[in-house]
């Protein structure tokens, strides 16, 4: 590990953009509730989350900020939270963040979670929403609509969602419902009728290719910033189905329309920074991959995401859901991993050290400025002319 110096203060120093994240529990949890929001896998009896590495990290890196000492028992660790309530832990662990913005994704919520204004105020930080576009269709299959109209009066929903002052993006979890292996054309009014017939009479969760097809190309026609989940999730994805290479005929469809921002990436992430490298709108991160591999391995993420990866086109992102230890544990270890990786290439004269300074800066804040706009980059400039999507509500 490099020696922490000038690349490791201007990090420290760097208030960030979360660009990806979800609320925190707004309750007290109990031992077992905690655990299960420490692992995106499933319970195992006798098997403690805590032997992880991001249990691990837990201990290490976010006991001392309940005041407890570094590697402190889980037993200590969940008695301590729970003494200082569910409202000071997400105080403490999103304020040491040290997050200027969060772009909070309020589309999966099976847990009382707080709301992007209460995220900002217990971080004493701004937040933005991201619009779910699975669960905007599944609320206009819910009310009730025609086969025939389902087509716009999605679009007219999604375009009301999209319409309050606070939402800067969309984002779709196409990768757990179909995968990528689908069909790049946008369907047509016949087949999405066609679908939505079969969708309608069946019920259930929207994972009808062709309507997921749909949902797509209207979040392109929305004309802000679309997110998409690839790569590492819980035990409901298909991991080989969720790698974002599988998007590249239509990415070659949509090049040049909306900026693309491939979440979290992980395993993926080489085929993602190569999506980045050759298709001008694709944008990655690797999310919560971050505190899943803890500060030991982080940066070796970061270094293979880096590798062909052009540096105006990585962003960071917590993905923290549910504990506010990942909002905290998501930007130590990319600060870190970020910096010690930097500071080696200055240290052996690849990198020179203005240049290492503004990578950081570049990644960690001003990407995601220009990206999603005035609303994140507060008195920034405007997103450069070359990555300005037309909004189209």
């Amino acid at each position: 590990m490099a020696t922490p110096g000038t690349v490791h203060e201007a990090l420290a120093e760097l208030e960030l953009v979360d660009h990806h994240c979800h609320g925190a529990v707004a309750a007290d949890l109990a031992a077992g509730e905690f655990a299960s929001l420490l692992t995106e896998g499933e319970a195992r009896p006798g098997v403690s989350p805590f032997d992880s590495p991001v249990g691990l990290a837990v201990r290490r890196h976010c006991a001392p900020l309940l005041d407890l000492p570094r590697h402190a028992p889980p037993a200590d660790y969940l008695d301590r939270r729970t003494a200082l309530g569910w409202r000071e832990v997400n105080r403490r662990f999103l304020r040491a963040a040290r997050a200027g913005v969060f772009l909070v994704d309020t589309g999966y919520a099976p847990h009382p979670l707080t709301s992007p204004a209460e995220l900002a105020e217990a971080a004493g930080a701004t937040a933005h929403e991201v619009v779910r576009l699975e669960p905007v269709a599944e609320a206009v299959a819910a009310r009730g609509v025609e086969p025939d109209a389902y087509a716009a009066a999605f679009r007219t929903a999604a375009e009301e969602a999209v319409r309050r002052p606070d939402v800067v993006a969309v984002k779709s979890v196409a990768a757990y419902r179909t995968g990528f292996a689908l069909d790049p054309a946008r369907p047509t009014d016949a087949e999405v009728t066609g679908a939505a017939r079969r969708w309608l009479a069946g019920g259930g969760r929207l994972a009808d290719p062709v309507l997921v097809r749909h949902l797509l190309w209207t979040a392109v026609d929305l004309g802000l910033p679309l997110q998409l989940h690839t790569g590492f999730g819980d035990a409901d994805l298909r991991l080989h189905h969720a790698d974002p290479a599988l998007l590249t005929d239509w990415l070659r469809l949509v090049s040049g329309t909306v900026p693309v921002l491939l979440l979290h990436c992980w395993p993926y992430h080489r085929q993602a920074a190569y999506l980045a490298a050759v298709f001008e709108r694709v944008y990655l991160d690797v999310g919560l991959a971050l505190h899943h591999t803890g500060p030991a391995r982080c940066r070796a993420v970061l270094e293979e995401a880096l590798e062909i990866t052009p540096f105006r086109k990585l962003l960071y992102s917590s993905d923290a859901y549910g504990v506010a230890e990942f909002h905290h544990l998501g930007a130590l270890c990319f600060r870190q991993g970020l910096a010690d990786l930097l500071q080696a290439r200055v240290d052996a004269d690849e990198v020179s050290l203005p240049d290492a300074l503004r990578i950081a800066a570049w990644t960690g804040r001003d990407n995601a400025r220009r990206l999603y706009g005035p609303p994140v980059s507060g008195d920034a400039p405007a997103r450069d002319p070359g990555t300005r999507p037309t909004r189209k509500v």
